[in-house]
């Protein structure tokens, strides 16, 4: 499904122009026409250039799903800025880490999150505006400029004059989870972007008649770019939610008409456990499109509800390298390469393995502008990904004699949580810090309904007595609610190799032992 078109501020005029006022997504109370969003983007673009943004800036967004999301991303493409989308859950050190690695010159904020900003306010390098969305408040620090997202798109300038935009000008900086180190940053392309929405297309089949459904946030690549912007290429309608609730989640698709959702991580395992009911094929949906699927649930989820399913195996550096087509799914693969790449499997020494054996995922371009540019600012993490002219993904699998790939494992060190990658190194870094704590090691262990659960397994500092409570809090001030451990597990010491790094392997294969504190068992409450 080729438009012609390879830009935002392109797909967007052209779709304005055609579909003008028909509703193009609808968030959980309010709906977007393609022209609203045509127009108010291009206000909000104005006030921004009237304040000295220009192309190759970079920018900041911080925000729940909502128009304003929708106009900071087109209006920040209209001027050639470069859109660095942060989590909401973000805080700390890790939230100044990004803001500084990709050079902010603004953010756009939601007010809810302005006390994260000013809590590492004197930890920020380039930072000059920010722009809040909501209650407008008296600046509570002369650090910064702030302004009033309502009052820029309320501004009149007549600056209307915007740079040429082209499919290979960076269009956004997008924060991978931390593994060996801080989190990177992946500068994507317009034409990339484009890339996995088109890949989403056709592997889907999408058109116009079609309303596609996420509950992911904005901030990821799922639901910008296999939502939203397939969304665009397609001429269909989107509703994006900011939560996904299981009890309402089938009745939210009757009522709005849906005929395609996305999934990541247990949604699938906890729509499977709700009650059965006489209505659970009474629904529009014909095909969901995700990963990964859980072992064992395809042939019952499948009939169950009536839908098929797509699967991918990808990266926010990738997109999409491989998928597993509704009408050739094979059962625990991740699917066939797409047409845009090539994926092998290399050993060790970085040659490709016979089939059927382990090894290093990787990953190379059959054309230009389909994958990240590099990371920002991060030549040498750059080059070490590209070793031997593959882009390396860290994970371990194999390929069978019908060309499917498998994934078995990750060589990078991340708990897979709830569809979050987290990274070890980041959380480590901030439990390293409490004043009781000598040292820590985070492992992934196995979750109840999928992925993973976080463990920190610690050693104190001698003669301290540490309660897990008092640690948990320590974390909620630093860390995203996600990355906060269930498990706690305190040792005398760490098994280490002859380079005295931590054997993490053999704590995972300990697992949850019988020393584990489990903040479950005490109803422990995270905040977000």
């Amino acid at each position: 499904m080729y438009l012609g078109v390879e830009t935002f501020p392109a797909i967007i005029e052209f779709r304005s122009q055609m579909e003008g006022d028909r509703p193009f997504i609808k968030f959980e109370t309010n709906e977007l026409t393609y022209k609203q969003l045509n127009d108010q983007s291009t206000k909000l673009a104005s006030s921004l250039s009237s304040l000295g943004f220009s192309k190759g800036d970079t920018c900041a967004v911080m925000l729940p799903n909502c128009e304003q999301f929708m106009y900071s991303w087109v209006g920040l493409s209209k001027l050639g800025v470069i859109e660095v989308p942060v989590n909401t859950a973000y805080k700390g050190d890790l939230f100044a880490h990004i803001l500084n690695q990709s050079k902010c010159k603004g953010i756009i904020i939601s007010t809810e999150w302005i006390e994260r900003l000013l809590f590492i306010q004197n930890q920020l390098e380039t930072l000059q505006y920010v722009i809040v969305v909501g209650d407008y408040i008296q600046p509570p620090s002369s650090q910064f400029e702030w302004l009033s997202f309502e009052a820029l798109l309320n501004n009149k300038s007549n600056n209307l004059v915007f740079p040429s935009i082209t499919p290979q000008d960076p269009a956004v900086i997008l924060f991978t989870s931390g593994t060996t180190g801080p989190s990177k940053g992946v500068v994507l392309s317009h034409s990339a972007n484009f890339s996995v929405a088109n890949t989403a297309c056709e592997l889907m089949d999408y058109d116009e008649s079609d309303c596609l459904y996420s509950m992911f946030p904005l901030f990821h690549v799922n639901a910008r770019y296999t939502t939203v912007l397939v969304g665009l290429i397609a001429g269909a309608r989107v509703v994006l939610h900011n939560r996904f609730s299981a009890s309402r989640f089938w009745d939210i698709c009757r009522s709005e008409g849906i005929t395609a959702f996305n999934f990541m991580g247990s949604m699938l395992t906890i729509l499977m456990k709700q009650p059965e009911s006489e209505d659970d094929r009474n629904h529009q949906v014909k095909k969901i499109y995700g990963a990964p699927t859980p072992s064992g649930l395809y042939e019952k989820f499948t009939k169950r509800f009536g839908v098929s399913i797509a699967e991918v195996y990808g990266s926010t550096e990738l997109g999409t390298a491989a998928a597993n087509p509704p009408n050739n799914f094979k059962v625990g693969a991740c699917g066939k390469e797409v047409s845009i790449y090539e994926v092998e499997i290399h050993d060790e020494e970085g040659y490709s393995v016979p089939t059927g054996v382990l090894g290093e995922i990787v990953v190379r371009p059959r054309k230009s502008g389909v994958m990240f540019s590099g990371y920002y600012g991060n030549a040498e993490a750059t080059v070490k990904a590209w070793e031997n002219l593959w882009f390396h993904t860290g994970d371990v699998g194999y390929i069978d004699e019908e060309g499917y790939l498998y994934f078995a494992d990750r060589k990078k060190d991340v708990v897979r949580r709830k569809g979050e990658n987290i990274s070890s190194y980041e959380v480590e870094s901030v439990i390293n810090r409490h004043p009781k704590v000598a040292e820590c090691a985070i492992i992934g262990v196995p979750s109840e309904l999928s992925e993973e659960e976080v463990m920190a397994v610690i050693v104190l500092k001698d003669h301290v007595q540490l309660d897990p409570v008092e640690l948990l809090n320590y974390c909620e001030n630093h860390l995203a609610h996600f990355a906060v451990p269930r498990y706690i597990r305190v040792v005398n010491e760490f098994p280490r190799t002859p380079s005295q790094r931590i054997e993490k392997y053999k704590l995972r294969n300990e697992g949850v032992t019988a020393d584990t504190w489990d903040r479950q068992t005490v109803n422990y409450q995270v905040r977000r």
